[in-house]
């Protein structure tokens, strides 16, 4: 067949009068032609069916046909036509020269192995990006798989191309790496550990886009704005932006507070320290006006009438060593706990506790346990804050005082 091309080339060189005995010519406007041919298939591909594909993706609704478009996925798999067409025609063009039809053969694989991997690596980038537009990389470690997807093609395309231009078999460069193995180590050490580790982040998802961790070793107190496969970058609440070793998430302690959002509630864990001096039993009258507080009148109600029973059962029940009676920090642990029962940014169906915590030198403290509803960090701040505004303004109704070290105002007022 290659034959039968030429003579023909011959004969119409020859009518028009163009000298075809020197074999070069006719070589050379054949690959001329073969050149020619190519870039007419890649033209109309590129102007017929890649341009026709782009106007039917930007009348489409969906975005990720879009986001293909913007990667060039199709116009990397447009080059792939006159490529694979020049490695099928020049090497039967070539047959009678082995050296440079061998050559150019292997160049062109070269190329067409380049060429796949590109085109690869833009869908690889297409689907990440879909993946960050439908948040599926919230759930799933999308980027992380992309680069190692684009590594292990790398060293596969390279490795078969250098076994391509050698004219050997992969598996003879594969039995080589070994021998290289500890060097690669030593020197691509905190290369191999981050990517390792990246591996461990992304099969145990302890680490997505989106998750707000702290890790006060490097500083990072923020959203992750991007996990890869060595490093994790996160956006800090103050906008700087740090840098994490993946390998770092994996052997150091780190807090992940996603659960706490996905949970729906953000805790309170503060206590109100009570001056010891301030706490007493309550007397009638204290009661009396304790008593038209909403929130305490089933309770005071309820506790009366126990505490009436017990004491009607003892002898000298007017001392109060032997009698029950009610104290006001107990009747305040009450209020408060009826309080955050009925307290609209108050998570109800998390652990709610007032608790009396053990005394020390500061007071006695009474600490509130409990969750917010909204787990925003500038509402949580408020909630928390007006939840202890009142804490604070209602204890003289108890006759209860806040703890407070003694200031130079009241060292001067001694002195006076």
């Amino acid at each position: 067949m290659d034959q039968e091309l030429r003579e023909q080339v011959a004969q119409w060189l020859a009518g028009l009068g163009i000298d075809s005995s020197t074999d070069g010519l006719t070589v050379s406007i054949m690959v001329f032609a073969c050149l020619l041919i190519a870039f007419i298939a890649y033209f109309l591909v590129k102007r017929g069916v890649v341009s026709t594909m782009n106007i039917v993706i930007q009348r489409s609704k969906v975005r990720w046909d879009d986001v293909i478009m913007h990667h060039g996925v199709l116009e990397k798999m447009a080059i792939l036509v006159p490529a694979l067409m020049l490695n099928i025609m020049l090497p039967l063009v070539l047959a009678e020269h082995q050296l440079i039809s061998s050559m150019v053969d292997r160049l062109l694989d070269v190329v067409i192995i380049v060429l796949v991997v590109r085109a690869i690596f833009s869908t690889l980038d297409s689907a990440n990006e879909i993946a960050d537009v439908n948040q599926i990389s919230r759930r799933l470690p999308i980027k992380s798989f992309v680069q190692l997807c684009k590594l292990f093609l790398f060293f596969v395309a390279i490795i078969v191309s250098i076994s391509v231009l050698s004219e050997q078999s992969p598996i003879y460069f594969l039995s080589g790496l070994g021998v290289a193995t500890g060097l690669v180590m030593l020197v691509f050490r905190d290369t191999i550990l981050g990517f390792v580790a990246g591996i461990q982040l992304a099969a145990n998802r302890m680490v997505s886009p989106g998750d707000w961790i702290q890790m006060d070793k490097y500083g990072a107190d923020g959203s992750v704005e991007e996990v890869s496969l060595t490093t994790v970058k996160v956006q800090n609440w103050d906008k700087t932006i740090t840098m994490i070793p993946a390998y770092a998430l994996v052997s150091d302690a780190f807090k992940n507070w996603q659960g706490m959002s996905e949970s729906g509630g953000r805790r309170i864990k503060r206590a109100v320290n009570i001056d010891i001096d301030s706490i007493a039993f309550l007397t009638e009258e204290q009661l009396q006006r304790l008593g038209k507080i909403n929130l305490l009148k089933q309770y005071l109600a309820d506790k009366k009438t126990e505490i009436s029973e017990f004491n009607a059962k003892i002898q000298d029940g007017d001392m109060p060593v032997n009698s029950r009676h009610l104290t006001n920090v107990g009747t305040f642990r009450a209020y408060l706990r009826q309080y955050m029962q009925q307290h609209p940014k108050v998570h109800q169906d998390m652990t709610l506790l007032v608790r009396q915590l053990a005394p020390t030198t500061e007071g006695l403290p009474i600490e509130i346990y409990i969750f917010t509803n909204d787990t925003r960090w500038a509402f949580y701040e408020d909630i928390q804050a007006d939840i202890f505004d009142h804490i604070y303004a209602i204890l003289p109704q108890f006759n209860l005082r806040a703890f407070q070290a003694p200031t130079g105002a009241d060292v001067r007022s001694l002195k006076g």
